[in-house]
């Protein structure tokens, strides 16, 4: 059989088949994908062939693994030298931010786009809480949807509290496997649940003395989007959930590689006067003198400088 991973939990799989039919699933012996050194050998959104074990109509032993067209990986959450496959063969990154209760930092969402960019992934930036701006967060927004905009990232502006902005983020989902990540406490819970009133997903707000979210999700796990309001010919769209995090640790990027992943850097690539530029202290460099110019957001550039003296670190 053929199948999807839906959840994983780390040493047992929910896998779906083509026919629709949910199995607990197991690897058989140990899998090694080339090129590939994470602490999971499989995640959500593999595609794998399955058999049933003999005498068991709910559990399935997993025997292959097929081909990754993509994965997102990040920093391992129990342990800083090793990492970890968040999800695979997905269409697009979902990155919920808020300005307020939590504030999100542009350091977290330009380590998450530069993430996305590094394995390939189209990223969408949803704001959620916008029912709880005031003219500070206003200003904020506008400033970061111009910034990012201005780069190619798509931005919406949503509530999940009063349904602003709802319609559209689920117009960008169908036909679609997107994944959702951000902060704890960004409201992914609420956002879910408005997206499937039936599920009644667990929500925690915001902790009270650290102004930070609180985990609410353990496991990544994959839900297909319901059919209301689906074109015919659309297939259905399924979202990818993932734990909440405190910061997007990168993995596998080196210095010399990390302004390929800003895309208003990326342009500009071989226009400067040392191939190995680091666009920091070099003379005759053209990122830095675009950055004078206004080509480039000074705020992106302190952030791509602030990721590159992370690289190579161990926290």
């Amino acid at each position: 059989m053929t199948g999807k991973i839906y959840k994983s939990t780390g040493s047992w799989y929910v896998v779906k088949t083509t026919d629709g039919k949910l199995w607990n699933g197991r690897l058989k012996g140990i899998f090694k994908l080339d090129d590939i050194t994470s602490t999971n050998p499989l995640a959500v959104g593999d595609d794998v062939e399955l058999e049933p074990e003999p005498g068991d109509a709910q559990t399935a032993i997993i025997t292959e693994i097929h081909d990754r067209r993509n994965y997102i990986n990040r920093q391992s959450p129990s342990h800083r030298l090793h990492h970890h496959i968040v999800a695979a063969n997905i269409d697009q990154s979902l990155l919920l931010v808020t300005l307020k209760e939590p504030r999100t930092s542009q350091g977290f969402i330009d380590r998450g786009l530069v993430t996305c960019e590094a394995y390939h992934v189209p990223a969408i930036l949803l704001f959620n809480k916008a029912d709880l701006y005031r003219a500070k967060e206003e200003e904020k927004f506008a400033a970061w949807q111009e910034m990012y905009s201005a780069i190619g990232y798509p931005l919406f502006r949503m509530s999940v509290q009063t349904g602003e902005g709802l319609d559209a983020v689920r117009t960008l989902l169908q036909g679609k496997i997107s994944l959702l990540s951000g902060h704890s406490g960004v409201g992914k819970s609420s956002f879910l649940n408005a997206l499937f009133p039936a599920m009644h997903r667990k929500t925690h707000g915001v902790s009270g003395w650290s102004g930070k979210g609180i985990h609410t999700t353990t496991f990544a796990e994959m839900f297909d989007l319901p059919d209301e309001g689906r074109p015919g010919d659309t297939p259905p769209g399924r979202i990818i959930d993932t734990p909440g995090m405190r910061e997007f640790g990168i993995v596998d990027i080196s210095k010399q590689e990390l302004s390929g992943y800003f895309p208003e850097m990326r342009v500009l690539a071989g226009q400067c006067q040392f191939n190995n530029c680091l666009h920091m202290e070099e003379p005759g460099c053209e990122v830095k003198k675009a950055v004078r110019d206004g080509r480039i957001h000074p705020d992106r550039y302190v952030s791509y400088c602030h990721i590159l003296d992370s690289l190579g670190k161990v926290y």
